[in-house]
């Protein structure tokens, strides 16, 4: 039988947080041409970035040698930042719901440092969170600061290990199909969350699912 209240392993882009890649494409292609990032795959630079490999300073000048992009540290941050759309305070509430309802949860996250850093400044601007996303949840797992990257198995057993989760009592919440399938493979129940589903719509049916 399954454990009957399930621990919660959220994504973050997509999933907590509204994303639009495009927004990024647009704003890099003013500069210059050629850039490749999607949600599915991106060129090695970013995946460099996401797994503590590059510094900030490191990517920006990746970025100006690779694509041959002409642009300022700052207009470069902002074309980066684009992407980045809004967190509702209604998915915040229901994370929060859960967790006094007993359910633990945590992030498994592909970021980096110009990213999360912009996130949670937003998210202490509007919420009153000193420690961004972090005050949301019992842990968070950044890609960057872990040196490992979805979909790779190796974060996801790093995440299982460090909660002291099973795998089979763990429910995944997440928008990129690669990283479901890798999620689906180690045993953790799935979440799907593809438009025009929402957290709120969906998590509550998901998790009555799990314990039927």
């Amino acid at each position: 039988m399954p454990h009957k209240l399930p621990h919660l392993l959220f994504d973050f882009g997509g999933v907590i947080i509204n994303i639009d890649y495009n927004r990024t494409l647009e704003a890099m292609r003013r500069f210059g041409s050629g850039i490749e990032f999607t949600q599915a795959a991106q060129a090695g630079l970013f995946d460099e970035l996401e797994t503590g490999q590059l510094t900030p300073t490191q990517f920006r000048t990746g970025l100006r040698e690779h694509y041959q992009l002409t642009a300022t540290d700052e207009q470069l941050d902002a074309a980066w930042n684009a992407m980045l759309l809004d967190v509702p305070a209604e998915r915040l509430a229901l994370i929060a719901e859960l967790r006094a309802q007993g359910y633990q949860t945590a992030l498994l996250s592909n970021t980096n440092h110009l990213h999360i850093t912009e996130i949670n400044r937003r998210l202490q601007q509007q919420y009153g969170l000193r420690n961004g996303i972090a005050d949301c949840l019992d842990r968070v797992f950044y890609s960057q600061e872990v040196g490992m990257r979805k979909p790779g198995e190796e974060i996801f057993r790093h995440a299982l290990d460090q909660m002291n989760w099973k795998a089979e009592e763990t429910l995944f919440i997440e928008d990129s199909p690669q990283h479901i399938a890798t999620a689906r493979r180690l045993g953790l129940h799935t979440l799907f969350l593809t438009p025009p589903l929402t957290l709120q719509d969906a998590l509550p049916a998901a998790i009555r699912a799990f314990s039927a």
